[in-house]
Protein backbone atom coordinates (compact mmCIF):
# COMPACT_ATOMS: atom_id res chain seq x y z
CA UNK A 1 0.00 0.00 0.00
CA UNK A 2 1.36 3.38 -0.76
CA UNK A 3 0.61 6.26 2.27
CA UNK A 4 1.63 9.99 2.10
CA UNK A 5 1.52 11.22 5.73
CA UNK A 6 0.67 15.47 5.80
CA UNK A 7 1.69 16.58 9.08
CA UNK A 8 3.05 19.69 10.41
CA UNK A 9 5.56 17.61 12.62
CA UNK A 10 7.61 14.77 12.30
CA UNK A 11 10.52 13.81 15.09
CA UNK A 12 13.87 14.54 14.87
CA UNK A 13 12.56 17.56 12.40
CA UNK A 14 9.86 19.56 14.37
CA UNK A 15 7.83 18.98 17.76
CA UNK A 16 5.87 20.39 19.63
CA UNK A 17 3.99 17.64 21.26
CA UNK A 18 2.91 13.68 20.58
CA UNK A 19 2.03 14.62 17.04
CA UNK A 20 5.50 14.39 16.17
CA UNK A 21 6.16 11.37 17.38
CA UNK A 22 3.24 9.14 16.65
CA UNK A 23 3.65 10.53 12.43
CA UNK A 24 7.55 9.05 12.91
CA UNK A 25 7.27 5.57 14.87
CA UNK A 26 3.68 5.18 12.36
CA UNK A 27 5.54 5.77 9.19
CA UNK A 28 8.62 3.34 10.09
CA UNK A 29 6.92 0.58 11.58
CA UNK A 30 4.47 0.50 8.28
CA UNK A 31 7.76 0.66 6.33
CA UNK A 32 9.05 -2.36 8.07
CA UNK A 33 5.48 -3.96 7.31
CA UNK A 34 6.62 -3.40 3.68
CA UNK A 35 4.52 0.03 2.86
CA UNK A 36 5.68 2.10 0.58
CA UNK A 37 5.48 5.23 3.18
CA UNK A 38 6.35 8.76 2.85
CA UNK A 39 6.06 12.02 4.72
CA UNK A 40 5.24 15.43 3.41
CA UNK A 41 5.95 18.34 5.30
CA UNK A 42 7.06 21.92 6.04
CA UNK A 43 11.05 22.81 5.90
CA UNK A 44 10.78 25.13 8.86
CA UNK A 45 13.70 27.61 9.54
CA UNK A 46 15.53 25.55 11.81
CA UNK A 47 15.63 22.87 9.15
CA UNK A 48 18.94 22.88 7.98
CA UNK A 49 18.63 23.25 3.72
CA UNK A 50 22.94 22.06 3.98
CA UNK A 51 21.43 18.95 5.01
CA UNK A 52 18.72 18.24 2.58
CA UNK A 53 18.55 16.99 -0.94
CA UNK A 54 17.12 19.57 -3.42
CA UNK A 55 14.32 18.53 -5.96
CA UNK A 56 15.59 20.82 -9.02
CA UNK A 57 12.05 22.83 -9.71
CA UNK A 58 9.95 25.59 -8.70
CA UNK A 59 6.45 24.37 -8.49
CA UNK A 60 3.23 25.87 -8.70
CA UNK A 61 0.80 25.76 -6.14
CA UNK A 62 -3.05 27.10 -5.70
CA UNK A 63 -3.36 28.20 -2.21
CA UNK A 64 -4.06 32.38 -1.61
CA UNK A 65 -5.43 34.56 -4.13
CA UNK A 66 -2.28 33.96 -6.48
CA UNK A 67 -0.36 30.99 -7.35
CA UNK A 68 2.60 30.51 -4.85
CA UNK A 69 5.78 29.29 -5.65
CA UNK A 70 7.38 26.50 -3.72
CA UNK A 71 10.80 24.02 -3.73
CA UNK A 72 10.70 20.59 -2.40
CA UNK A 73 13.56 19.25 -0.51
CA UNK A 74 14.06 15.49 0.62
CA UNK A 75 15.52 13.26 3.34
CA UNK A 76 15.13 10.15 5.49
CA UNK A 77 13.71 9.44 8.76
CA UNK A 78 16.82 8.97 10.38
CA UNK A 79 17.87 5.22 10.18
CA UNK A 80 15.18 4.49 7.80
CA UNK A 81 14.38 4.18 4.18
CA UNK A 82 11.38 6.89 5.03
CA UNK A 83 11.31 9.60 2.49
CA UNK A 84 10.32 12.99 4.15
CA UNK A 85 9.57 15.96 1.77
CA UNK A 86 10.17 19.48 2.82
CA UNK A 87 8.21 22.02 1.43
CA UNK A 88 9.85 25.19 1.26
CA UNK A 89 8.67 29.10 1.25
CA UNK A 90 10.28 31.39 3.10
CA UNK A 91 7.58 33.61 3.77
CA UNK A 92 5.37 30.80 5.30
CA UNK A 93 7.68 28.84 7.12
CA UNK A 94 10.87 30.62 7.53
CA UNK A 95 10.26 31.71 10.76
CA UNK A 96 10.43 30.32 14.25
CA UNK A 97 7.42 28.18 15.89
CA UNK A 98 5.30 26.09 14.23
CA UNK A 99 2.07 27.93 14.74
CA UNK A 100 3.34 30.58 16.89
CA UNK A 101 5.65 31.71 19.31
CA UNK A 102 5.25 32.95 23.05
CA UNK A 103 4.75 36.09 21.84
CA UNK A 104 2.44 35.48 18.41
CA UNK A 105 0.92 32.81 19.88
CA UNK A 106 -1.28 31.95 16.38
CA UNK A 107 0.11 33.13 13.82
CA UNK A 108 -2.06 35.12 11.66
CA UNK A 109 -1.15 33.38 8.18
CA UNK A 110 -1.77 30.07 9.71
CA UNK A 111 -4.41 29.51 7.02
CA UNK A 112 -2.15 30.41 4.46
CA UNK A 113 0.72 28.70 5.68
CA UNK A 114 -1.88 25.47 6.08
CA UNK A 115 -2.92 25.76 2.39
CA UNK A 116 0.05 25.96 1.10
CA UNK A 117 1.30 22.69 2.47
CA UNK A 118 -2.13 21.00 1.70
CA UNK A 119 -1.90 22.01 -1.89
CA UNK A 120 1.61 21.31 -2.43
CA UNK A 121 1.60 17.39 -1.19
CA UNK A 122 -0.90 17.30 -3.90
CA UNK A 123 1.24 18.86 -6.41
CA UNK A 124 4.48 17.02 -5.12
CA UNK A 125 2.50 13.16 -6.00
CA UNK A 126 2.07 14.74 -9.41
CA UNK A 127 5.80 16.09 -9.39
CA UNK A 128 7.25 12.63 -8.61
CA UNK A 129 4.49 10.59 -10.50
CA UNK A 130 3.36 8.77 -7.55
CA UNK A 131 0.11 8.48 -6.30
CA UNK A 132 -0.89 7.25 -3.01
CA UNK A 133 -3.73 4.91 -2.15
CA UNK A 134 -4.07 7.01 1.17
CA UNK A 135 -3.69 10.55 2.12
CA UNK A 136 -3.17 10.54 6.07
CA UNK A 137 -3.84 14.00 7.17
CA UNK A 138 -2.93 15.13 11.00
CA UNK A 139 -4.93 17.29 12.83
CA UNK A 140 -6.41 20.47 11.73
CA UNK A 141 -3.53 21.88 10.01
CA UNK A 142 -3.67 19.56 7.15
CA UNK A 143 -7.69 18.77 6.90
CA UNK A 144 -7.59 20.43 3.41
CA UNK A 145 -5.80 17.02 2.31
CA UNK A 146 -9.49 15.00 3.12
CA UNK A 147 -11.39 18.63 1.69
CA UNK A 148 -9.66 18.97 -1.34
CA UNK A 149 -9.39 15.16 -2.25
CA UNK A 150 -13.16 15.06 -1.92
CA UNK A 151 -14.44 18.08 -3.32
CA UNK A 152 -11.00 19.02 -6.39
CA UNK A 153 -8.85 16.53 -6.54
CA UNK A 154 -10.67 12.91 -6.60
CA UNK A 155 -10.54 12.57 -10.37
CA UNK A 156 -7.00 11.26 -12.99
CA UNK A 157 -4.40 10.20 -10.97
CA UNK A 158 -6.45 10.64 -7.68
CA UNK A 159 -9.55 8.80 -8.50
CA UNK A 160 -8.53 5.93 -6.10
CA UNK A 161 -6.57 7.72 -3.21
CA UNK A 162 -8.53 7.86 -0.31
CA UNK A 163 -8.12 9.94 3.07
CA UNK A 164 -7.62 9.59 6.89
CA UNK A 165 -7.75 12.35 9.43
CA UNK A 166 -6.29 11.60 12.74
CA UNK A 167 -7.56 13.55 15.25
CA UNK A 168 -4.65 13.89 17.84
CA UNK A 169 -5.88 16.96 20.35
CA UNK A 170 -9.77 17.92 19.43
CA UNK A 171 -9.16 21.32 21.34
CA UNK A 172 -7.18 22.74 18.71
CA UNK A 173 -9.51 23.37 15.32
CA UNK A 174 -7.86 25.94 13.59
CA UNK A 175 -11.03 28.43 13.29
CA UNK A 176 -10.69 31.95 11.43
CA UNK A 177 -12.52 34.40 10.68
CA UNK A 178 -14.21 34.33 7.01
CA UNK A 179 -12.27 37.55 5.41
CA UNK A 180 -8.99 34.72 5.34
CA UNK A 181 -11.23 31.87 3.45
CA UNK A 182 -9.64 33.50 0.19
CA UNK A 183 -6.13 32.06 2.04
CA UNK A 184 -7.13 28.82 1.32
CA UNK A 185 -7.51 28.33 -2.53
CA UNK A 186 -10.95 26.94 -2.97
CA UNK A 187 -13.83 28.01 -4.79
CA UNK A 188 -16.28 29.67 -2.60
CA UNK A 189 -19.16 27.27 -2.77
CA UNK A 190 -16.79 24.71 -0.50
CA UNK A 191 -17.28 27.87 2.27
CA UNK A 192 -20.59 25.76 2.72
CA UNK A 193 -20.25 22.49 0.44
CA UNK A 194 -16.99 21.21 2.48
CA UNK A 195 -18.41 22.15 5.95
CA UNK A 196 -16.10 25.07 6.78
CA UNK A 197 -18.61 27.22 7.81
CA UNK A 198 -18.63 27.79 11.33
CA UNK A 199 -20.49 30.83 13.51
CA UNK A 200 -20.25 32.88 10.36
CA UNK A 201 -16.05 31.50 10.45
CA UNK A 202 -14.58 28.91 9.59
CA UNK A 203 -12.88 25.60 10.94
CA UNK A 204 -10.38 23.27 9.58
CA UNK A 205 -10.89 20.13 12.00
CA UNK A 206 -15.13 20.98 11.30
CA UNK A 207 -13.97 20.31 7.49
CA UNK A 208 -11.62 17.67 7.87
CA UNK A 209 -14.27 15.70 9.86
CA UNK A 210 -16.69 16.41 6.93
CA UNK A 211 -14.88 15.07 4.48
CA UNK A 212 -12.16 12.73 5.33
CA UNK A 213 -13.52 8.83 4.22
CA UNK A 214 -12.08 7.62 7.50
CA UNK A 215 -11.35 8.91 11.15
CA UNK A 216 -8.93 8.08 13.47
CA UNK A 217 -8.06 9.21 17.30
CA UNK A 218 -5.67 8.10 19.42
CA UNK A 219 -7.07 6.17 21.58
CA UNK A 220 -10.70 3.97 21.94
CA UNK A 221 -11.99 6.05 24.99
CA UNK A 222 -11.26 9.40 23.28
CA UNK A 223 -12.92 8.54 20.43
CA UNK A 224 -16.29 8.20 22.57
CA UNK A 225 -15.38 11.14 24.85
CA UNK A 226 -15.36 13.04 21.06
CA UNK A 227 -19.12 12.41 20.54
CA UNK A 228 -20.03 13.90 24.34
CA UNK A 229 -20.78 17.29 24.90
CA UNK A 230 -18.12 17.24 27.55
CA UNK A 231 -15.55 16.31 25.90
CA UNK A 232 -16.33 17.18 21.94
CA UNK A 233 -15.53 21.25 22.05
CA UNK A 234 -18.61 21.77 20.46
CA UNK A 235 -18.19 18.98 17.60
CA UNK A 236 -19.86 16.16 19.40
CA UNK A 237 -22.32 16.92 16.70
CA UNK A 238 -20.83 15.84 13.83
CA UNK A 239 -18.60 13.23 15.48
CA UNK A 240 -22.05 11.57 16.44
CA UNK A 241 -23.03 12.22 12.19
CA UNK A 242 -20.00 10.15 11.44
CA UNK A 243 -19.71 7.71 13.98
CA UNK A 244 -19.34 4.78 11.28
CA UNK A 245 -16.15 6.56 9.82
CA UNK A 246 -14.60 7.15 13.42
CA UNK A 247 -11.71 4.52 15.02
CA UNK A 248 -9.86 4.78 18.62
CA UNK A 249 -6.53 3.23 17.80
CA UNK A 250 -4.47 3.28 20.46
CA UNK A 251 -0.85 4.96 19.71
CA UNK A 252 2.16 2.89 20.44
CA UNK A 253 5.42 3.84 21.93
CA UNK A 254 9.30 4.25 20.89
CA UNK A 255 10.33 0.61 22.95
CA UNK A 256 13.70 1.11 21.42
CA UNK A 257 14.12 4.52 23.49
CA UNK A 258 11.93 3.86 26.20
CA UNK A 259 13.19 0.36 27.73
CA UNK A 260 14.40 0.35 31.35
CA UNK A 261 17.10 -2.95 30.16
CA UNK A 262 18.82 -0.73 27.46
CA UNK A 263 17.95 3.10 28.35
CA UNK A 264 21.67 4.77 27.96
CA UNK A 265 20.23 7.69 30.04
CA UNK A 266 19.92 6.36 33.41
CA UNK A 267 22.46 5.52 35.93
CA UNK A 268 21.71 1.74 36.19
CA UNK A 269 19.43 -0.55 33.96
CA UNK A 270 16.67 -3.02 35.43
CA UNK A 271 13.65 -5.07 33.96
CA UNK A 272 10.63 -6.79 35.83
CA UNK A 273 13.43 -9.89 36.74
CA UNK A 274 15.93 -7.95 38.48
CA UNK A 275 14.63 -4.07 40.02
CA UNK A 276 17.81 -3.83 41.83
CA UNK A 277 18.94 -1.05 39.59
CA UNK A 278 15.63 1.06 39.84
CA UNK A 279 17.10 1.86 43.18
CA UNK A 280 20.07 3.05 42.05
CA UNK A 281 18.43 5.48 39.74
CA UNK A 282 16.35 6.51 42.66
CA UNK A 283 18.82 7.16 44.69
CA UNK A 284 20.48 9.40 41.64
CA UNK A 285 16.88 11.17 41.35
CA UNK A 286 16.62 12.16 44.97
CA UNK A 287 20.41 13.29 44.63
CA UNK A 288 19.55 15.38 41.65
CA UNK A 289 17.03 17.23 43.41
CA UNK A 290 18.73 18.28 46.40
CA UNK A 291 15.87 15.41 48.16
CA UNK A 292 17.12 13.39 50.80
CA UNK A 293 18.33 9.91 49.71
CA UNK A 294 15.77 7.64 52.06
CA UNK A 295 15.14 4.57 50.25
CA UNK A 296 11.93 3.51 51.62
CA UNK A 297 10.30 7.36 51.47
CA UNK A 298 8.04 6.84 47.93
CA UNK A 299 9.10 9.44 45.22
CA UNK A 300 5.82 10.65 43.52
CA UNK A 301 6.98 11.87 39.99
CA UNK A 302 5.77 14.50 37.26
CA UNK A 303 6.56 15.50 34.09
CA UNK A 304 4.25 17.67 32.09
CA UNK A 305 2.80 20.73 30.28
CA UNK A 306 1.76 23.41 32.62
CA UNK A 307 -1.43 23.70 31.00
CA UNK A 308 -4.77 23.55 31.95
CA UNK A 309 -5.58 20.22 29.65
CA UNK A 310 -3.07 18.64 32.38
CA UNK A 311 -5.34 19.04 35.85
CA UNK A 312 -2.57 21.66 36.80
CA UNK A 313 -5.12 24.30 38.85
CA UNK A 314 -5.80 21.23 40.82
CA UNK A 315 -2.93 20.31 41.85
CA UNK A 316 -0.77 23.99 42.44
CA UNK A 317 -3.64 26.12 42.28
CA UNK A 318 -3.16 28.91 44.60
CA UNK A 319 -5.34 28.45 47.69
CA UNK A 320 -6.71 25.53 45.99
CA UNK A 321 -4.71 22.88 44.74
CA UNK A 322 -3.83 20.18 46.71
CA UNK A 323 0.22 19.65 46.31
CA UNK A 324 0.52 21.75 49.60
CA UNK A 325 -1.46 18.96 51.27
CA UNK A 326 0.28 15.78 49.64
CA UNK A 327 3.57 17.34 50.93
CA UNK A 328 2.66 18.17 54.18
CA UNK A 329 0.15 15.71 55.39
CA UNK A 330 1.38 12.22 53.30
CA UNK A 331 4.86 10.65 53.52
CA UNK A 332 6.37 11.22 50.50
CA UNK A 333 8.74 13.16 48.13
CA UNK A 334 7.48 15.20 45.17
CA UNK A 335 9.35 15.68 41.76
CA UNK A 336 8.30 17.64 39.04
CA UNK A 337 10.10 18.66 35.51
CA UNK A 338 7.75 21.33 33.54
CA UNK A 339 6.96 24.43 31.80
CA UNK A 340 3.83 26.60 30.18
CA UNK A 341 1.73 29.25 32.22
CA UNK A 342 3.64 31.95 33.87
CA UNK A 343 0.80 31.59 37.01
CA UNK A 344 2.00 28.08 37.35
CA UNK A 345 5.45 28.62 37.72
CA UNK A 346 5.42 31.24 39.37
CA UNK A 347 2.84 29.41 42.07
CA UNK A 348 5.19 26.07 42.14
CA UNK A 349 8.39 28.10 43.20
CA UNK A 350 6.92 29.80 45.84
CA UNK A 351 5.69 26.25 47.10
CA UNK A 352 9.12 24.56 46.24
CA UNK A 353 10.16 27.74 48.77
CA UNK A 354 7.72 26.52 51.29
CA UNK A 355 7.78 22.21 51.03
CA UNK A 356 11.22 20.46 52.20
CA UNK A 357 10.25 17.59 50.34
CA UNK A 358 9.07 19.20 46.57
CA UNK A 359 11.25 20.52 43.93
CA UNK A 360 10.75 21.24 40.60
CA UNK A 361 13.08 21.77 37.67
CA UNK A 362 11.31 24.29 35.15
CA UNK A 363 11.91 23.88 31.26
CA UNK A 364 12.40 20.32 30.10
CA UNK A 365 15.31 17.98 29.66
CA UNK A 366 15.24 14.76 28.00
CA UNK A 367 17.82 12.76 30.44
CA UNK A 368 16.14 14.37 33.64
CA UNK A 369 12.50 12.83 32.27
CA UNK A 370 13.94 9.43 32.06
CA UNK A 371 15.65 9.62 35.67
CA UNK A 372 11.87 11.00 36.73
CA UNK A 373 10.63 7.69 34.88
CA UNK A 374 12.87 5.59 36.57
CA UNK A 375 13.16 6.47 39.57
CA UNK A 376 9.87 7.55 40.87
CA UNK A 377 7.69 5.16 42.38
CA UNK A 378 4.57 6.88 41.44
CA UNK A 379 3.90 9.15 38.38
CA UNK A 380 1.06 11.68 39.12
CA UNK A 381 -1.52 12.41 35.44
CA UNK A 382 -4.53 14.26 36.48
CA UNK A 383 -5.23 15.43 33.39
CA UNK A 384 -8.67 17.30 32.28
CA UNK A 385 -8.36 15.12 29.36
CA UNK A 386 -5.68 12.91 27.43
CA UNK A 387 -6.44 11.80 24.30
CA UNK A 388 -4.02 9.02 24.27
CA UNK A 389 -0.86 10.25 26.69
CA UNK A 390 2.28 8.42 26.69
CA UNK A 391 4.16 8.62 30.44
CA UNK A 392 1.71 6.64 31.84
CA UNK A 393 3.04 4.14 29.27
CA UNK A 394 6.69 5.08 30.03
CA UNK A 395 6.00 4.79 33.61
CA UNK A 396 4.46 1.36 33.72
CA UNK A 397 7.61 0.16 31.43
CA UNK A 398 9.95 0.97 34.00
CA UNK A 399 8.42 -0.27 37.29
CA UNK A 400 6.94 3.18 37.96
CA UNK A 401 2.80 2.80 39.29
CA UNK A 402 0.55 5.63 37.98
CA UNK A 403 -1.61 7.83 39.48
CA UNK A 404 -4.24 9.22 36.91
CA UNK A 405 -7.56 10.30 36.41
CA UNK A 406 -9.78 8.13 34.13
CA UNK A 407 -9.99 9.31 30.59
CA UNK A 408 -8.90 9.02 27.26
CA UNK A 409 -5.64 6.50 26.38
CA UNK A 410 -4.69 6.85 30.70
CA UNK A 411 -8.29 4.45 31.16
CA UNK A 412 -7.87 2.45 28.04
CA UNK A 413 -4.15 1.38 29.64
CA UNK A 414 -4.05 1.98 33.15
CA UNK A 415 -5.84 -1.24 35.01
CA UNK A 416 -7.46 -0.32 38.60
CA UNK A 417 -5.36 -1.52 41.44
CA UNK A 418 -7.62 -4.41 43.10
CA UNK A 419 -7.01 -4.32 47.34
CA UNK A 420 -7.87 -8.01 47.84
CA UNK A 421 -5.34 -9.20 45.35
CA UNK A 422 -2.95 -7.21 44.29
CA UNK A 423 -4.03 -7.12 40.63
CA UNK A 424 -3.27 -3.90 38.21
CA UNK A 425 -1.27 -1.44 36.91
CA UNK A 426 -1.98 1.77 38.65
CA UNK A 427 -4.94 3.74 40.49
CA UNK A 428 -7.28 5.89 38.89
CA UNK A 429 -9.65 8.38 39.91
CA UNK A 430 -12.96 10.03 38.07
CA UNK A 431 -13.42 13.47 39.70
CA UNK A 432 -11.17 16.17 38.65
CA UNK A 433 -10.78 17.52 42.16
CA UNK A 434 -8.39 18.56 45.00
CA UNK A 435 -9.56 16.12 46.88
CA UNK A 436 -10.24 13.43 44.78
CA UNK A 437 -6.56 14.10 43.89
CA UNK A 438 -5.32 13.77 47.03
CA UNK A 439 -7.18 10.92 47.82
CA UNK A 440 -6.31 8.82 45.29
CA UNK A 441 -2.27 9.69 46.06
CA UNK A 442 -3.24 8.75 49.49
CA UNK A 443 -4.29 5.71 48.74
CA UNK A 444 -1.37 5.01 46.63
CA UNK A 445 0.75 6.35 49.77
CA UNK A 446 -1.11 3.79 52.06
CA UNK A 447 -0.56 0.42 49.33
CA UNK A 448 3.58 1.68 49.58
CA UNK A 449 3.71 1.59 53.13
CA UNK A 450 0.85 -1.97 53.75
CA UNK A 451 0.99 -4.10 50.85
CA UNK A 452 4.52 -3.64 49.35
CA UNK A 453 3.77 -7.36 47.42
CA UNK A 454 1.12 -5.72 45.60
CA UNK A 455 3.18 -2.87 44.52
CA UNK A 456 5.61 -5.42 43.36
CA UNK A 457 3.25 -7.32 41.58
CA UNK A 458 1.62 -4.06 39.83
CA UNK A 459 5.47 -3.09 38.91
CA UNK A 460 6.09 -6.80 37.54
CA UNK A 461 2.76 -6.86 35.65
CA UNK A 462 2.83 -3.02 34.28
CA UNK A 463 6.57 -3.48 33.31
CA UNK A 464 5.76 -6.57 30.80
CA UNK A 465 2.62 -4.86 28.79
CA UNK A 466 3.28 -4.91 25.15
CA UNK A 467 2.92 -1.04 24.47
CA UNK A 468 4.72 -1.92 20.87
CA UNK A 469 3.69 0.04 17.40
CA UNK A 470 2.85 -3.27 16.21
CA UNK A 471 -0.70 -3.53 17.03
CA UNK A 472 -1.24 -0.02 16.54
CA UNK A 473 -0.36 -0.46 12.72
CA UNK A 474 -2.38 -3.21 12.14
CA UNK A 475 -5.70 -1.07 13.60
CA UNK A 476 -4.41 1.14 11.04
CA UNK A 477 -3.84 -0.94 8.17
CA UNK A 478 -8.07 -1.65 8.81
CA UNK A 479 -8.79 1.61 9.19
CA UNK A 480 -6.88 2.29 5.19
CA UNK A 481 -9.01 -0.57 4.29
CA UNK A 482 -12.19 0.94 4.95
CA UNK A 483 -11.04 4.17 3.92
CA UNK A 484 -10.84 2.74 0.22
CA UNK A 485 -14.35 0.97 0.47
CA UNK A 486 -15.92 4.26 1.73
CA UNK A 487 -13.60 6.99 -0.61
CA UNK A 488 -13.24 4.74 -4.03
CA UNK A 489 -15.48 2.19 -3.90
CA UNK A 490 -12.09 -0.73 -3.60
CA UNK A 491 -12.07 -3.82 -1.38
CA UNK A 492 -8.29 -4.03 -0.38
CA UNK A 493 -8.94 -8.48 -0.04
CA UNK A 494 -9.24 -8.31 -4.21
CA UNK A 495 -5.61 -6.74 -4.39
CA UNK A 496 -4.19 -10.20 -2.43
Amino acid sequence: MKILMVTSEAVPFAKTGGLADAVSALSLNLKKMGHDVRIVMPRYYKIDRAKLKPIEAAIKVHAGTEPTWVKFYESLLPDSKVPVYFIDHEGCYGRDGIYGTKWEPDFGDNPYRAAVLCHGAFELCRYLGWYPDIMHAHDWFTCLIPVLLRNVCRNGYFAHTASVLTIHNLGYQGVYGKDKFPALGLDWNLYYGAGLEHNGAFNFLQAGISCADMITTVSPTYAWEMSTPEGGFGLDGLIRVRSDAVRGVLNGCDLETWNPKTDKLLPANFDHKDLSGKAICKKELQSVFGLPEVPNLPVVGMVTRLADQKGIAEVFGPGYGCLYSLCNNLGLQFVLLGSGEKWCEDEIQALEAKLPNFKAKLGYDEKLSHLIEAGSDFFLMPSRYEPCGLNQMYSMLYGTLPIVRRTGGLADTVEQYNEQTGEGTGFLFDALTPGAIYDTVGWAMYAYYNQKDHIKKMQKKGMQKNFSWEQSVNGYLDVYSQALMNGCGINTADWK
